[in-house]
C-alpha cells in the first residue's frame, strides 16, 4: 500500500502578499540610459550576473539604472530577442554557431554593431556604438598625408589593428572623402553595415553579409561585374577573399579592407601565411605590386585620463618597401627600417609616434612603453628623457 498523501495544514494567519517583480524596462530605454551614463562610450555589454556595463577609454563601468537590477539569464535572452527581432537568419546562426552579428538602430540616437553569443548556456551581448555622423580626417586627427589615398586609381589599402582600435572609423573617413571629391561608383561589403554613407559626388552601394550576400568572397567576385572604381571589403577573413581582392586590385580597382594585425610587418606575414608554402612567393610578389598603404592603429590612454588617442603607423608602397615585401625582411632590411627612413615619403612607425607623444606629455612613459613595438629600443631612445621634465637642452 502506498503512503497516503499528507493532509493539508490547517490554515494559519494569511501571509502578506508578495509584490510581483517589476517588469524590466524596454530595451531602447535601457540603451538610451547607458549611452547617457558617461562620455565617450564605445561599447555596451550585457552579461548575466552583472549590471549593464559600458566601456569607456578601454575600461568597463557598471551602470545603475532605476528599475534594472543585476541581469539574469532571462533578462539577457529577452534583450537579445528584441535586438534580433524578425531576423530569422541571425536567430538560426545563433542557434547553430553560438553567435551572430547584427546591426541595430536607436532612431535619432545611435546605431550599433551587435554581437550576441552564448556562454555557459546563457546569452551575452556586446554592442559597439557607431556614431550617427561619419567622422572626418579632422575629428579623428588622422595624419594629413593619408588624404593622398583619395587620388589612388587602383591597388590595396589595408587598415589594421586589434578589435576596437578605430579601423572602421578610419575607413569611413577615407571613404567619405572619396565620396565628396570623386564621381565614382563605390561598393562596400560589410558584416554588418556600420556607417551609412549617403550618395554625394560618388554613388555608394552598401551590401550586408547574410541579408544581401552569403559570403565576402561571393560578393567580392560579383563586385568585379558591377563596374565599381572602389570596393570596400569589411575584413580579409580567408584565403579566397584575399585572392579575389588581389585580383580586383590587379584589374584596376581600388580595394580597401581591414585585418586584425598589430603592425605592418605582421600584416604581411598574415596575408602570405594563409597560402600554401608553394604559393607564398607568388602571393608575396603579387601583394608587393598591388599594395599601396598599410595603416596600423593602436589606441593609447591619455596621461590626463580624458580618453584615448590613436598612434598610427603608415607603410607606403615605394621601390624599397616593394623590394622588402618581395624578397622578405632580414637584418638591416626590415619594413620598420623603411618606415623610419621614409618620413619624407609620408611613412611613420609606431615607436617613433609613441616617442613624440611621450615627449609632448600626452601619454606617460610606462604607458608608451607598454604599447610600443620594441620597448627596449624605445627606452634607449628615451634615455635623455626624465618623466615630468623636458629633455635636457644642449648649449653651445
Amino acid at each position: 500500500m502506498g503512503t497516503p498523501p499528507t493532509p493539508p495544514a490547517a490554515p494559519g494567519p494569511a501571509a502578506p502578499a508578495q509584490a510581483a517583480p517589476a517588469p524590466m524596462l524596454p530595451t531602447p530605454v535601457i540603451l538610451g540610459a547607458m549611452l547617457r551614463a558617461t562620455k565617450q562610450v564605445s561599447d555596451l555589454i550585457f552579461s548575466p550576473g552583472r549590471l549593464p556595463q559600458v566601456e569607456q577609454s578601454g575600461l568597463l563601468v557598471p551602470v545603475k539604472i532605476q528599475g534594472v537590477p543585476v541581469l539574469s539569464a532571462e533578462d539577457t535572452a529577452r534583450i537579445a530577442a528584441h535586438l534580433i527581432g524578425t531576423n530569422k537568419q541571425a536567430m538560426e546562426k545563433l542557434r547553430a554557431d553560438g553567435s551572430c552579428d547584427i546591426s541595430y538602430s536607436l532612431p535619432r540616437v545611435a546605431r550599433f554593431r551587435v554581437n550576441i553569443f552564448t556562454q555557459r548556456g546563457t546569452c551575452a551581448i556586446v554592442m559597439r556604438v557607431i556614431p550617427n555622423t561619419i567622422p572626418s580626417f579632422e575629428t579623428l586627427h588622422l595624419p594629413p598625408q593619408l588624404a593622398e589615398i583619395v587620388n589612388l586609381k587602383n591597388g590595396v589599402v589595408l587598415v589594421t589593428g586589434p578589435t576596437g582600435s578605430g579601423k572602421s572609423s578610419t575607413l569611413a573617413a577615407i571613404l567619405d572623402k572619396i565620396n565628396e571629391e570623386k564621381s565614382y561608383h563605390i561598393i562596400t561589403i560589410e558584416d554588418p553595415i556600420e556607417f551609412l554613407h549617403p550618395h554625394k559626388k560618388a554613388t555608394i552601394h552598401q551590401r550586408e553579409l547574410h541579408s544581401d550576400t552569403p559570403t565576402f568572397a561571393l560578393a567580392l567576385r560579383a563586385a568585379l561585374r558591377q563596374a565599381p572604381k572602389v570596393i570596400l571589403v569589411g575584413e580579409m577573413r580567408d584565403r579566397e577573399t584575399i585572392e579575389i581582392a588581389l585580383e580586383a586590385a590587379e584589374t584596376g580597382h581600388l580595394v580597401f579592407s581591414t585585418l586584425h594585425t598589430i603592425d605592418a610587418a605582421k600584416t604581411v606575414e598574415r596575408i602570405i601565411g594563409v597560402f600554401p608554402l608553394g604559393d607564398q612567393q607568388a602571393i608575396r610578389n603579387r601583394f608587393a605590386k598591388s599594395f599601396r598603404y598599410v595603416i596600423s592603429q593602436r589606441l593609447i590612454p591619455r596621461k590626463d585620463g580624458s580618453g584615448r588617442l590613436a598612434a598610427i603607423e603608415i607603410l607606403r608602397s615605394t621601390m624599397r618597401t616593394r623590394e622588402y615585401l618581395e624578397k622578405g625582411e632580414e637584418e638591416g632590411r626590415s619594413l620598420v627600417d623603411a618606415m623610419r627612413d621614409g618620413e619624407l615619403e609620408g611613412m611613420q612607425h609606431f615607436d617613433g609616434e609613441i616617442e613624440k607623444l611621450i615627449r609632448s606629455g600626452v601619454i606617460d612613459m610606462e604607458t608608451g612603453l607598454a604599447y610600443s613595438t620594441n620597448p627596449g629600443n624605445l627606452r634607449l631612445q628615451m634615455a635623455d628623457f626624465a618623466e615630468g621634465f623636458p629633455p635636457a637642452s644642449t648649449t653651445a
